[in-house]
């Protein structure tokens, strides 16, 4: 019995080349990388959930990002296989992950929580690390600087 395949050619492309060397180590600037860069895409909705993945080089330095998720007012579908698309097929040493809650409050779901477990976890069997997953909302009392760092808390 003969087996039919078919295959087709993958082409990863560019579609924007203003990241530049955007240094993304800290919470602080990941979020300023959100505010400059992500908030400018076509795509993006203050009043929907955004969940983006920074692909990152050696020197955690930006090399682009990608749309993973486009959601809802309080949710957004997310899974790892995803969140790694952009990160394997650029050959990324690292991801940081983040979205906004359209609410204001950064503050993470339990939903947040496990899926940042999920990616992490994903990361380290595949070798690209994920350095932070960072909530933006809006400063508040409670998160004076309007973020939610995953990384600061000590979670990853």
């Amino acid at each position: 019995m003969k087996y039919k395949f078919s295959t087709y050619e993958v082409k990863v492309q560019r579609l924007n080349e203003s990241c530049g060397s955007f240094r993304v180590d800290t919470p602080d600037q990941t979020v300023a990388y959100w505010r400059e860069k992500v908030v400018r895409s076509p795509w993006y909705d203050p009043e929907r959930e955004q969940v983006v993945a920074l692909v990152l080089n050696t020197r955690l330095s930006a090399v682009g990002h990608s749309l993973v998720s486009l959601g809802i007012a309080n949710e957004s579908l997310c899974h790892a296989r995803e969140v790694f698309r952009a990160a394997v097929a650029m050959g990324a040493h690292a991801v940081a992950l983040m979205h906004n809650h359209p609410s204001g409050d950064p503050s993470p779901s339990e939903p947040d929580r496990l899926i940042t477990r999920k990616v992490s976890d994903a990361g380290k069997i595949i070798q690209i690390e994920l350095v932070d997953h960072v909530i933006v909302g809006e400063p508040s009392r409670a998160y004076p600087n309007g973020y939610y760092s995953f990384r600061s808390a000590g979670i990853i």
